[in-house]
């Protein structure tokens, strides 16, 4: 867990006053410590995204709770397949095979 001015740090061009505002906005939701926000890897990394979409690629504030929805969105399709990759590995051949024939069917 990073501190606040740790975050700011690691991110060029990134103002207090912006991260503030997009951990209003709920964009970044860092946990409750003693001193204040505490940033996880995972908030600062989607601080690294916010940043990257509004600097690098222009896109509005109105806009980047749509993407930030998409993108989370995606992520959580990815881990949905995952799991279930992973059940089907845990079955028995005869299982994988009929579903890769249903597969292949539709």
């Amino acid at each position: 867990m990073r501190e606040e001015a740790e975050v700011l740090q690691g991110v060029r061009g990134l103002s207090r006053r912006k991260l503030r505002a997009w951990v209003q906005a709920g964009w970044v939701l860092p946990a409750r410590g003693e001193q204040g926000a505490m940033y996880s890897d995972i908030d600062i990394a989607r601080v690294h995204l916010i940043h990257h979409l509004q600097a690098d690629l222009n896109i509005g504030t109105d806009a980047l709770p749509v993407v930030l929805s998409l993108v989370d969105q995606v992520y959580g399709l990815r881990r949905e397949l995952r799991r279930l990759a992973r059940a089907v590995e845990a079955q028995p051949d005869r299982v994988k095979q009929a579903i890769l024939r249903a597969n292949d069917q539709g």
